[in-house]
């Protein structure tokens, strides 16, 4: 069954393998043994895809929840001792990752070392049961209803540019100037248009974009090579705004707040171990910076 649900989750026989470590012919034998035992058909193959048939939906929602029970057993029985043991499977976006998930998953792999974390880095929102993630760190500010959500921390965001680029085209005053500015955008989101709050005033912009990206840190690192104006949650910001290579514009004004998630599918499944890097995600990100230095805000 977890052959299976590899197969059907990266419908590919080869991607399987790989995920796996197992050769091509033995995915292929355990999944045709599977299909033996039911006495269905569970996948169509052609030579450039894999799908799944009635049959194989069925029996792909039906192995999720046995496997799902099984880690539960597991984790119910080789943890009396109060070992944390398993694997848990996270995902979170690539730039929180880069700046905050990485480390934290290795301090809590220290205080945990028979526990085995695989972290998918990812821009897209996945289906956490077909995909098997038992935890989910999402910035947003209105997260998926369906699923159980803790806010581990604030996440504030500020438009941000390198010295050089301000000097050469000027430091915008109001949030009307930026008309007159490059501007490095999010393609997934507020693409054209940002919206600005002073107090209970507030603003939208129409912004003209020469550059966009779905991703975070690239926006940075366009932003540190003097490319525009970016938004960039603090988090990524903080330390180039510390040794001045970014540099904070329109400091009176601030961005919508967002907040970052932990999001799980059940409360009554949540295992031991999931229960333990919630609580240590809860407090590690409780004691970290995430709104900007006095000196910062000051620049």
């Amino acid at each position: 069954m977890q052959v299976f649900v590899e197969v059907a989750t990266a419908g590919s026989f080869s991607a399987a393998a790989d995920k796996l470590d197992m050769s091509r012919t033995m995915v292929t034998r355990y999944v045709g043994a599977l299909e033996q035992w039911l006495g269905s058909r569970l996948l169509q193959r052609t030579t450039r895809s894999v799908t799944l048939t009635d049959a194989g939906e069925h029996c792909l929602r039906r192995s999720q929840q046995m496997l799902a029970l099984m880690e539960d057993v597991e984790d119910e029985t080789k943890g009396s001792d109060g070992t944390l043991r398993g694997q848990l499977r996270i995902t979170c976006s690539v730039s929180f990752a880069y700046a905050q998930m990485a480390a934290a998953v290795v301090h809590f792999l220290q205080l945990h070392p028979h526990l085995k974390i695989d972290l998918n880095a990812s821009e897209g929102a996945l289906n956490l049961v077909e995909a098997r993630i038992d935890l989910a760190i999402r910035i947003s500010a209105e997260p998926d209803p369906a699923l159980i959500g803790r806010v581990l921390a604030p996440c504030t965001s500020v438009l941000v540019a390198s010295p050089a680029y301000l000097a050469n085209q000027g430091v915008p005053c109001s949030p009307a100037d930026l008309a007159g500015h490059r501007c490095l955008t999010y393609a997934n989101f507020g693409k054209s248009a940002w919206l600005f709050s002073r107090g209970a005033e507030q603003v939208q912009v129409k912004v003209s974009s020469h550059f966009s990206a779905n991703e975070a840190t690239a926006l940075l690192r366009a932003a540190l090579a003097g490319g525009g104006l970016a938004l960039q949650p603090t988090y990524l910001a903080n330390p180039h705004l510390a040794d001045g290579n970014l540099l904070r514009v329109l400091p009176d004004w601030t961005l919508p707040p967002l907040s970052i998630y932990a999001l799980y599918t059940s409360r009554r499944h949540l295992s031991p171990a999931v229960r333990a890097l919630l609580d240590f995600l809860a407090k590690r990100f409780a004691e970290t910076p995430w709104q900007l230095a006095p000196a910062a805000l000051s620049e």
